[in-house]
């Protein structure tokens, strides 16, 4: 057989060239998160969970973690903002989407994590969930320069008109 030319015995996903298909290695994983924020107070805050770095130091990030079978992505965000800070959400609005890729042991991840804007119903701020090293309430005006991830923080940048009108703040994010 040539080399680069389509095995016979494959098949490739519609619209997937032989060159884009997956290697034996690599495999799709999908989350959803976002931002809970609590409009009760003077200030409205977001809760935001911190992870420790293989360096030690911790890294402010948003909520977020696997879809489990048979959910959407808004009710697996609402579960997993509640289970990493203990706060219950309501989703608002989509925020957006980001992907990237990551290795972990032998395999090459591609991760694609769905964000949303959800509003505190209730719960109280916990850092009882084993994946999470601190949560903390953070004034909403704060969270662009905490986030220590470049794709999250232009999530948010990109999302104020959307937390602006979702919130009734001016300019908010």
């Amino acid at each position: 057989m040539r080399l680069g030319s389509p095995d016979p015995g494959l098949a490739y996903p519609a619209g997937m060239s032989p060159s884009a298909r997956p290697h034996p290695r690599s495999r799709e994983e999908t989350s959803a998160g976002g931002l809970v924020i609590d409009l009760s107070g003077r200030n409205p805050q977001a809760a935001l969970i911190a992870r420790a770095g293989r360096d030690g130091e911790l890294r402010w990030c948003l909520p977020k973690g696997h879809v489990e079978a048979g959910e959407t992505f808004e009710e697996a965000a609402e579960r997993e903002v509640e289970e990493e800070t203990g706060i219950r959400g309501r989703v608002i609005s989509a925020l957006g989407t980001i992907d990237f890729w990551f290795t972990h042991d032998t395999h090459r991840i591609h991760k694609t994590v769905h964000h949303f804007l959800l509003e505190r119903t209730g719960g109280e701020l916990s850092d009882a969930d084993v994946e999470v090293d601190q949560v903390a309430w953070v004034p909403l005006a704060e969270v662009v320069d905490l986030l220590a991830h470049h794709d999250e923080q232009e999530l948010v940048r990109s999302g104020a008109d959307t937390i602006a009108a979702a919130t009734n703040l001016p300019g908010s994010a």
